[in-house]
C-alpha cells in the first residue's frame, strides 16, 4: 500500500443555492460535492502540490470507449510525450478497494496503455507498476521524471 500525505492545503468549497461545491483546479470550474469528488479533488492537489506533476499533463473525467460501452476515467497522467503514463481510480472513502475496482482500471488500461496504475479511496491507496507485461505492486508513488 501506498501512504499519502497529503498537502496542508485544502480543496477550494463553497456554497452556492444551498448546494456544496469544490473547485477543481486542473478544470478550473466548481463541481458539485460528492464524496468521490472529495477524494479526486485532495488526490489532485496532492499530485499538484507534493508530487509536483505539471497540471497541462493531467486530465480528468474523460470518455473512453472499451468495445462497445462508453466509460469515464479519473485522471489519467501523460508524460512530457503526451502518452498515458499513469490512471487512477478514485473512489469515496467508505467503498473499500476490491478487486472489482482493480479490474475496472484494468479495463481502462485496454484503452490507456500506461505505466502506472493507481486505485485509492482517499484513506487508502494501491499502486501499480506494468514490468514485462505484468503488474507490480508498488509501495510509492511514482516520481514524475523531469
Amino acid at each position: 500500500m501506498i501512504k499519502i500525505e497529503f498537502p496542508k492545503e485544502q480543496p477550494k468549497l463553497r456554497q452556492n443555492e444551498g448546494v456544496k461545491e469544490i473547485f477543481d483546479t486542473i478544470r478550473k470550474k466548481w463541481l458539485i460535492l460528492t464524496p468521490e469528488e472529495w477524494v479526486r479533488q485532495n488526490i489532485i492537489l496532492f499530485l499538484l502540490l507534493t508530487q509536483n506533476y505539471p497540471s497541462s499533463l493531467i486530465s480528468i473525467e474523460k470518455g473512453i470507449k472499451l468495445v462497445d460501452l462508453k466509460k469515464r476515467y479519473d485522471i489519467v497522467v501523460f508524460n512530457r510525450q503526451t502518452l498515458p503514463w499513469m490512471i487512477i481510480e478514485c473512489k469515496e472513502m467508505n467503498v473499500s478497494l476490491s478487486q472489482k475496482t482493480m479490474e475496472q482500471i484494468l479495463r481502462y488500461h485496454i484503452s490507456i496503455p500506461a505505466k502506472y496504475l493507481i486505485i485509492t479511496n482517499g484513506s487508502h491507496c494501491f499502486g501499480f507498476e506494468k514490468r514485462d507485461d505484468r503488474f507490480m505492486e508498488i509501495d510509492l508513488f511514482p516520481e514524475f521524471d523531469k
